[in-house]
């Protein structure tokens, strides 16, 4: 029986030491380790793009525009719709219209809040989706001339700064946003051509 029972214990302790699994060869890649003495890391602010970035300015001033006149647009056809709302409900309490009149009128109401309504979703849109192109196209330019003007300077690290941004601190004396902008400014023209 103790023959028996060492048996049933080997091949237990067997089968246990072959079902282990064996670590897998590590597959990741070892990264050398980095030089960082003469590293040059430097700062934009985001907020001074949109205040001294002529180009910048223009175009939000022109999207300022279309915006207030889209907004007038409608607030003008809103007008117009109450004002014959008005007037016809007054009609309508007086008895001076009849059903086939209350009808037309009813339809001509509907007609136009389909216009307002298909006015709203297509100009808006439109307004909406120039908005984000002009800006695209606008980041990618300064993207580009970001590494342009890093590279002109020497700079390894380039970072933007703005409220609510990843970097909770950096030390003033690495602002470049003066020089950034002025950069931009001169680069301008090639931003406007690829905007028309």
């Amino acid at each position: 029986m103790n023959k028996l029972l060492v048996l049933a214990s080997i091949v237990s302790l067997t089968i246990i030491g072959c079902s282990e699994k064996k670590p897998a060869p590590s597959t990741t890649t070892t990264v050398e380790k980095r030089d960082m003495k003469g590293i040059k890391i430097a700062y934009y602010n985001s907020d001074s793009l949109k205040e001294k970035f002529v180009f910048f300015k223009e175009q939000d001033s022109l999207m300022n525009s279309k915006q207030k006149a889209y907004e007038g647009e409608m607030q003008r056809k809103q007008g117009e719709f109450e004002a014959f709302i008005t007037k016809n409900e007054g009609l309508m309490k007086q008895g001076l219209l009849s059903e086939n009149e209350q009808v037309a009128l009813s339809q001509k109401a509907q007609a136009m809040q389909k216009q307002i309504a298909d006015y709203q979703q297509n100009q808006g849109q439109a307004l909406e989706k120039e908005a984000i192109d002009k800006m695209t196209v606008i980041g990618n330019k300064v993207e580009k001339f970001a590494k342009e003007f890093s590279q002109k300077n020497k700079i390894d690290v380039l970072l933007i700064h703005g409220k609510g941004g990843q970097i909770g601190f950096i030390e003033s004396s690495m602002d470049v946003t003066k020089e950034f902008v002025n950069y931009l400014n001169e680069k301008q023209a090639e931003i406007a051509k690829d905007l028309k």
